[in-house]
């Protein structure tokens, strides 16, 4: 089964986001700031990292740069969900970003779930 980790500020999309991810048979992991899902994915050893832009503590590019220097989580792919861009935004955003793979607020989590196949090469059945 495969592992991932969520990490957002907001319980709500924790758990809504988990829930879906779940009981679409993904095992998920949550935390709700960037030291502890730096410690999770070291010890869990994520497929994938799907993180908020925005957070308190330490914002998403700087976990995902942190992330980044450790061998065993350097190549784990990462999705931002941010709550800062309209959607269309985000998609230009996405496009310009080196690219990086950016979701808008609220979530369409069936989008959200096409990409993490693709991230996974799962194929889809359409």
């Amino acid at each position: 089964m495969k592992k991932i980790l969520i990490v957002d500020d907001d319980g709500d999309v924790l758990q809504m986001l988990g829930k879906r991810l779940t009981t679409s048979g993904y095992s998920v992991i949550t935390a709700n700031n960037g030291e502890d899902a730096i410690g999770l994915a070291l010890l869990q050893h994520p497929d994938i990292i799907i993180l908020d832009v925005l957070m308190p503590d330490m914002e998403g590019e700087e976990v995902a740069a942190k992330l980044r220097g450790y061998s065993r989580t350097k190549d784990v792919p990462v999705i931002f969900i941010t709550a800062l861009f309209s959607k269309t935004e985000g998609e230009k955003y996405s496009s310009k970003a080196d690219g990086k793979i950016v979701f808008v607020k609220p979530l369409d989590t069936e989008k959200l779930l096409e990409q993490i196949k693709k991230l996974l090469g799962i194929a889809t059945v359409l």
